[in-house]
């Protein structure tokens, strides 16, 4: 079976099934297709995007979730390590990590929020960032 998007003379647009493309033109040819909306004869097929079947749909978005689901506990973890073994330095990390950088007596571990402008001019400074995904720590 296929479905084909018709068009009328008048522009009417509907929607029929045919046993295949050979059949639509078949009764063209024959002229015993008619619009639903005005009984115009004059029917051509109008442009219809094509239907994919997935296979395993279910399967997949199970898959997906699970992996999903994976990689959130992983982030989860992350988060509850950074927070119990890093200090939070808010807006004040491009200085804080300066000072670490240039001064090496100073070695703590820090974590905080930057700009895009101040991330780049810390990397181009030489000082690798690393950015973390900061998700929620609840399971919904």
């Amino acid at each position: 079976m296929i479905k084909f998007l018709l068009k009328c003379s008048d522009k009417h647009e509907f929607e029929s099934w045919f046993s295949d493309s050979k059949e639509y033109e078949k009764l063209k040819k024959r002229n015993l297709l008619e619009c639903i909306f005005c009984g115009s004869k004059d029917i051509d097929k109008s442009i219809m995007s094509p239907n994919v079947i997935v296979t395993n749909k279910v399967e997949n978005k199970k898959y997906n979730y699970n992996k999903f689901n994976k990689i959130k506990k992983d982030l989860v973890r992350i988060k509850k390590f950074i927070e119990k073994n890093f200090e939070f330095v808010g807006e004040k990390f491009p200085r804080e990590v300066r000072e670490i950088y240039y001064d090496n007596k100073k070695n703590k571990n820090i974590y905080g929020t930057v700009t895009l402008e101040e991330k780049l001019e810390l990397e181009e400074e030489g000082i690798d960032l690393a950015t973390i995904p900061w998700v929620d720590n609840k399971e919904n």
